[in-house]
């Protein structure tokens, strides 16, 4: 019991420390490019995390399978995503003037390297479990909850800080990165999955995860993991510049959701940490279907609260619903959908699944969802001819991008409803060893 007290912590520290490095800057970035001059480009700086996502998750998952440990893949990938993230933030920070080449380039190449150990942590994590005999299912979501509250740290460090609007936050994340390289070096060793005999190159390259789509429920799955996956990153993207932008407006200039933004968004991150203590309830009582068709919808109320509120009063509490069912909108899609991949998935290409899963949601999906919502946007809030009439008519741009934005969720959620199978509400999601 004391071995395995002690294994859980560690995997909350190793959860604690990759969230953290992603919450110092995910939420607070589109503010300070806004305010750089770059506000037409921030749907670049995040769908980059999709287009890495297309490969990197995949190749690094390849490498962890095959040939370096999961636990040393995770460490190198931290020591370089910290090494270029620190350089942007110094690059930022020391420039007279900030080339958008110079700053991307810095930041993607970070962020090619940080995007694949998100599915490496939970390949650790399961990992482990599973050595020391316990269950996926009901230990994991404990500990992954861990790694919410250190999102959620660093959101509300980089807010009382006063590092919202400026490239401290790409350093501050950069250096939890180096942390969490050398301490990943410390985490239980997974064993590599060698091939005996001749290997043809499918195999070789780890492309067999793509063999899933032959069966139906998979194929289903990964499609709507990606139609889902447009979602992702939109309020990440554009959350914070939208209500800083209130500033504009003399009634909401002083609210606190316009002065601590980050600290408002950070309610999101609250529920979530709450939603996936939930989350073997709910699997088991509804089953996978019912759990991601109630994130679909959640997705549905996420954008359409935002559409419809403001930082005053009573609008905020439009903002707070908005946080609150984004809990259930983010964790039930994505730590169901991870354990349901580990569940349906053969051992040997365990890693390599759940980088797929991530191709589809952060790589297809996010890519297309944030070049998507930066052309909505640049054109209903951005363009000059909006800019020109005043802050209300950009007010105005926001609220029509929020409910087309909620359009295309309800549009998935009722694709998924009528074609992704039925699965049993109580069924028993059994341990593999």
């Amino acid at each position: 019991m004391k071995n395995k007290s002690l294994l859980q912590f560690r995997l909350i520290v190793m959860n604690f420390l990759e969230f953290a490095v992603w919450g110092a800057y995910l939420t607070s970035m589109g503010t300070y490019l806004f305010k750089q001059g770059m506000g037409q480009h921030i749907g670049w700086f995040y769908s980059i995390q999709g287009i890495v996502s297309l490969f990197m998750p995949a190749l690094m998952g390849i490498v962890a399978d095959r040939w370096i440990q999961a636990q040393k893949t995770l460490s190198l990938c931290h020591a370089l995503a910290g090494i270029f993230m620190c350089a942007a933030g110094i690059y930022a920070y020391t420039a007279a003037d900030v080339q958008f080449a110079t700053l991307f380039s810095l930041y993607t190449i970070s962020v090619a390297f940080f995007m694949p150990t998100i599915a490496l942590t939970n390949s650790v994590a399961f990992n482990a479990l599973v050595k020391a005999d316990m269950d996926t299912v009901k230990d994991f979501p404990p500990i992954r909850v861990f790694g919410t509250v250190g999102f959620i740290a660093t959101m509300w460090c980089i807010d009382l800080l006063g590092f919202q609007a400026t490239p401290w936050q790409f350093v501050v994340s950069g250096s939890l990165s180096l942390v969490l390289a050398a301490y990943a070096l410390t985490l239980p060793s997974c064993e590599i999955k060698k091939s005996e005999g001749s290997v043809d190159l499918v195999e070789a390259l780890g492309l067999k995860a793509f063999a899933l789509f032959k069966q139906k429920k998979m194929a289903l799955f990964f499609i709507f993991s990606m139609l889902l996956g447009m979602c992702l990153q939109v309020t990440n993207s554009y959350a914070n510049p939208f209500i800083t932008s209130f500033g504009a407006i003399e009634e909401f200039a002083n609210t606190f959701g316009v002065q601590h933004a980050n600290i408002l968004i950070s309610i999101s991150q609250i529920c979530e940490a709450l939603c996936i203590l939930a989350i073997p309830f709910f699997l088991k009582r509804f089953g996978i279907k019912n759990v991601m068709l109630m994130a679909m919808f959640a997705w549905v109320f996420r954008f359409g609260f935002f559409g419809a509120g403001n930082p005053g009063m009573p609008g905020v509490i439009l903002f707070i619903l908005s946080c609150i069912v984004y809990g259930f909108a983010f964790d039930f899609f994505n730590i169901s959908g991870a354990l349901y991949v580990d569940q349906e998935t053969e051992e040997a290409q365990r890693s390599s699944a759940q980088g797929l899963f991530m191709m589809m949601t952060n790589g297809f999906g996010a890519t297309i969802g944030t070049l998507s919502a930066q052309a909505i946007i640049n054109k209903l809030v951005m363009a000059e001819e909006v800019t020109a009439q005043g802050p209300l008519a950009v007010w105005d741009g926001w609220k029509e991008a929020w409910y087309i934005f909620a359009g295309f969720a309800l549009f998935i959620a009722i694709a998924f409803w009528i074609f992704f199978p039925k699965t049993p509400a109580n069924k028993e999601i059994e341990v593999k060893h």
